[in-house]
């Protein structure tokens, strides 16, 4: 069994863009942010076939796509939702929302909340036809820049809502070459333009302040409570 096919990013084989023109003279710093580009390949034919290739080489008797699916790319193409619903799952997928808030969606780049209801409801829908009882597990962050304390609160309520309760949880930490570091030190977004009148960004410091981040992803354990109910007394907002 291959436990995990893929890279980083396990749907992104050969898809490149369709126009050499526009890739000569693009400007843009991504390809799929803050929308997919209109130029972008996004045809899995590629990957699809990869996958069904790989599956009938000898000895093979499962191959699993454990992570790194950008679903915001794959509900371009649901024929690779398919595939990977009916033969790749084992029970669970693990995808990385990060965020269900736009503040900090936006510093990570991330696509909004619309792109992952629309892939759980082809990935649930292939998972059915294929006759799978399979999962989405959907990671999160706390602490990152740009995000408030209001934010965490509605992600907490997104949590509950869906009824998820989280485990592990991944607290933002600054580290070398990324863009999410220069924030958090500068309070300013690279990604923008930069000068003395361009907006700062919310950057959550301090350690009750990262505590109660934490916390509110794991909102379920009774430990985490007290910090919880100052702040949303703090925040003006029923308990």
């Amino acid at each position: 069994m291959i436990s995990d096919l893929g890279g980083p990013t396990a749907n992104m084989y050969m898809l490149r863009c369709k126009s050499p023109r526009a890739e000569q003279t693009c400007r843009r710093l991504s390809c799929v942010y803050p929308d997919i580009c209109p130029h972008m390949d996004t045809d899995h034919t590629p990957t699809i076939n990869l996958y069904r290739r790989a599956r009938e080489l000898k000895g093979i008797k499962k191959i699993l796509i454990a992570s790194g699916v950008r679903y915001d790319i794959a509900v371009e193409d649901p024929r690779y939702i398919k595939e990977l619903a009916s033969h790749h799952v084992g029970g669970y997928l693990k995808i990385a929302p990060e965020h269900t808030e736009e503040g900090p969606l936006s510093k990570m780049m991330k696509p909004g909340m619309g792109s992952y209801d629309r892939f759980k409801e082809l990935f649930d829908l292939y998972s059915k036809q294929a006759g799978k009882e399979q999962y989405l597990i959907p990671y999160f962050i706390s602490a990152h820049p740009g995000t408030r304390d209001e934010d965490m609160v509605n992600l907490a309520l997104w949590l509950k809502r869906h009824r998820f309760r989280l485990d592990q949880v991944q607290n933002f930490y600054p580290s070398p070459l990324a863009n999410s570091t220069t924030m958090y030190y500068t309070g300013k977004n690279p990604l923008g333009k930069i000068g003395y009148k361009s907006e700062d960004v919310v950057v959550p410091k301090g350690d009750r302040q990262r505590r109660l981040h934490k916390a509110l992803l794991r909102y379920h354990d009774p430990a985490n409570w007290p910090l919880i109910r100052q702040a949303l007394e703090a925040m003006g907002k029923s308990i």
